[in-house]
């Protein structure tokens, strides 16, 4: 398991499908949560501010659907799959750190509803952004 910039391994669950920008994604019927990895929170340091997306907007595979500002840097958010934001994680405005305490469970970013459920299929599955992340 690689190591990642902070404290200890990164984690990488198993159940969840990655993106090469380090967005993960779990699928639900025809919607997909979607947050930043383990390795992505790890990298960006402490999470101040989280610009999250609008509800009914409309976004293709890979277009960018938010923004997280840490005390290194600002970065993108991207979405995994095309699809409808149909939920945002509100909790992130008052509590922009759950990214870093909780990345997959309470720092998820928003919902989308998929336009093709099958391209999370597509994504990196765990093996795979495990080996993108050590190199």
């Amino acid at each position: 398991m690689p190591v990642g910039l902070g404290s200890g391994p990164v984690q990488v669950p198993e159940d969840l499908r990655y993106s090469s920008e380090h967005e993960w994604a779990r699928l639900d019927g025809d919607t997909v949560r979607v947050g930043i990895t383990d390795f992505a929170q790890d990298a960006l340091g402490d999470v101040v501010f989280v610009q999250l997306p609008e509800t009914g907007t409309h976004v293709g595979q890979g277009g960018m659907i938010g923004e997280v500002e840490s005390t290194k840097s600002v970065s993108e958010i991207y979405a995994p799959v095309a699809g409808e934001v149909v939920a945002v994680n509100t909790a992130l405005a008052d509590t922009p750190e759950l990214l870093n305490s909780d990345p997959y469970g309470s720092g998820w970013i928003c919902e989308l509803r998929a336009d093709d459920p099958g391209t999370v299929g597509g994504l990196l599955d765990a093996a795979a952004y495990t080996q993108l992340t050590a190199e």
